[in-house]
C-alpha cells in the first residue's frame, strides 16, 4: 500500500498539461466498469454526468472520471477521455454502439496567469485524451493535470492522493 487511490485494484492515473496554459488534466480510468457515486457541493459546481451516479439511473457502471482545470471549458475534458475509451472497445453498449461513460469535475483557474487565449476551441479535449492514455498505476502528485493551475487566493494548489483498507 502506497496511500495512493491507484491502492485500488483496477484503477489508473493519468495526468496532461500544458505549462504555457497553466492548466490540464486529470483522468482516472478504471480497467472494469466500475460503481461510483458523488457528492456534489459549492455554489457553481462544474460537473458533466454525475447525475448518473444516482442509483435510480440506467447506468450503473462507469468507464472512468474525468477532473480538469479550465471552469465551464475543462468540461471537454471527458470528451478526451470517452474517445480515448472508445478507441479501447470500452462503454455501454447502445444497440452496435458503445459509449464509455465518463463523469467528470473542474475548477476554476482561469486567472491563474496562463495563456488562455486558445483559440476556437479548448485545449481540454486534447488534455483529457492524453491523460487516459498515459494512466497509469504510478503517478505524480501535486503541481500536475488537473491541479497545475490549482490555486485559492494566494495559495499553490494540486493533485492529492490517499487510500484506506
Amino acid at each position: 500500500m502506497r496511500n495512493l487511490i491507484t491502492d485500488v485494484p483496477g484503477l489508473k492515473v493519468g495526468h496532461a498539461q500544458d505549462a504555457r496554459l497553466a492548466s490540464g488534466a486529470t483522468a482516472l480510468v478504471f480497467d472494469e466498469p466500475a460503481v461510483a457515486a458523488v457528492d456534489v457541493r459549492g455554489g457553481a459546481p462544474g460537473t458533466r454526468e454525475t447525475d448518473l451516479l444516482d442509483p435510480g439511473m440506467l447506468v450503473d457502471h462507469i468507464d472512468a472520471i474525468a477532473l480538469s482545470g479550465g471552469s465551464a471549458f475543462g468540461l471537454d475534458t471527458a470528451s478526451g477521455v470517452q474517445a480515448w475509451l472508445r478507441e479501447q472497445g470500452r462503454g455501454f453498449a447502445v444497440g452496435p454502439a458503445r459509449v464509455p461513460i465518463v463523469p467528470g469535475a473542474i475548477l476554476f483557474d482561469l486567472n491563474n496567469g496562463g495563456d488562455k487565449d486558445w483559440g476556437r476551441y479548448p485545449p481540454y479535449r486534447e488534455l483529457g485524451y492524453a491523460a487516459a492514455a498515459a494512466a497509469h498505476g504510478d503517478f505524480a502528485l501535486g503541481s500536475v493535470g488537473a491541479g497545475l493551475g490549482a490555486r485559492t487566493v494566494n495559495f499553490k494548489g494540486g493533485i492529492g492522493s490517499a487510500s484506506a483498507v
